[in-house]
């Protein structure tokens, strides 16, 4: 047994607030559990803890203070599990319908406005038996070593869990880190991946974005190559940023500068959101928000660390339903069936791990 798991589990049982989570390709659980039920926020991001922050930057980020919670990590061994591909679907046509008529409708204001990018979501629901927190966690452990692994609980907001590629910055003293992450293909296991103009221009934007925002508040900035990486049974197209913050800018202008980025809104950014507000039909609350450590200093050095990760592949559990968030960028090339066909496969992230 887990000391660390069973923890969080009475801790869950006892209705108060907590996250779990590993980073990617380690093998580190840690746990932030808060010792009482207050629900407490930031807005200018200079306390320390753990933040869940919702897609919507007007909305205040929930916090996790490290005054306020035992931390704990534990060294969690995972064997990786095979992917699963017998999976279920409730899926009707109107839920087709909906997403394509909505790609159709965002393809054809791409090409008759000042709009390049906009990024499409819609949520699932998936009925499930009484949910058991350990063994959802688990599997998500074991299926997906590569990603941001986490569950979290709090009982004024829900129960999410996550598995996220995406990393949306890290920040060690005044050094950071970011990434542009778009395009997506299912993994056939070729050892030749070709990637089609329509991903390579959607990648291209976001780069350019990021490149476009960081440079008024950063010195010696670095963009990578871009390179393809694997995210459980998807391939992504993925660009490494890397620079120094200036003196005169914090970290609350560095995350506004980055969040949300055209991966998870679109471009123009406010062209973008306003068209998601108008045609989603659903609000999307922590999906495509962040969460991670806050200015944490678990080691006592001197030298604080902000790790954030995009809350993409995630989903919230209420009342023995799994509400499954996915979505995918679209431009003018943008074919609305293969969109479509993009966020079902995407769904199966949540879904190979639910009974």
């Amino acid at each position: 047994m887990n000391n660390l798991l069973d923890t969080i589990a009475k801790h869950f049982s006892n209705n108060l607030p907590f996250v779990a989570y590993r980073k990617p390709n380690k093998n580190v659980v840690t746990a932030f559990l808060q010792k009482d039920n207050s629900l407490d926020f930031t807005s200018e991001f200079t306390e320390s803890g753990f933040v869940f922050a919702p897609y919507k930057k007007e909305e205040k980020a929930i916090l996790f203070s490290d005054k306020k919670a035992l931390i704990i990590s534990e060294n969690i061994d995972t064997q990786e599990k095979p992917l699963r591909d017998n999976i279920t679907t409730s899926l009707v046509d109107s839920d087709r319908e909906k997403h394509i008529n909505i790609v159709d409708k965002a393809v054809e204001t791409i090409k008759t406005s000042n709009l390049q990018k906009v990024v499409i979501s819609r949520e699932e629901l998936v009925k499930l038996k009484p949910v058991n927190i350990l063994e959802i966690y688990k599997i998500l452990l074991s299926t997906y070593q590569n990603a941001f692994v986490y569950v979290w609980f709090h009982p004024e907001i829900g129960l999410w869990f996550g598995a996220t590629p995406e990393t949306l910055l890290n920040l060690k003293g005044s050094h950071f880190k970011t990434m542009s992450l778009a395009g997506t293909q299912v993994n056939t296991n070729k050892k030749d991946i070709i990637w089609k103009s329509k991903e390579l221009e959607e990648q291209q934007l976001v780069t350019n974005f990021i490149e476009t925002q960081l440079q008024p508040i950063s010195n010696n900035l670095i963009i990578d190559k871009t390179e393809t990486i694997n995210a459980g049974s998807l391939l992504h197209l993925r660009t490494k940023v890397s620079g120094i913050l200036s003196r005169k800018s914090n970290l609350e202008e560095l995350i506004r500068a980055l969040h949300p980025t055209p991966a998870v809104c679109g471009l123009p950014r406010n062209l973008a959101s306003y068209f998601i507000d108008s045609n989603e039909g659903y609000s999307r609350t922590y999906y495509t928000g962040f969460l991670g450590e806050l200015n944490f200093n678990i080691t006592k050095s001197e030298i604080r660390e902000t790790a954030l990760f995009v809350n993409l592949r995630c989903m919230k559990i209420k009342e023995n339903t799994a509400y499954i968030y996915v979505g995918g960028g679209i431009t003018k090339d943008s074919i609305a069936e293969k969109e479509w066909e993009e966020t079902v496969s995407k769904s199966k992230t949540m879904k190979r791990v639910l009974n």
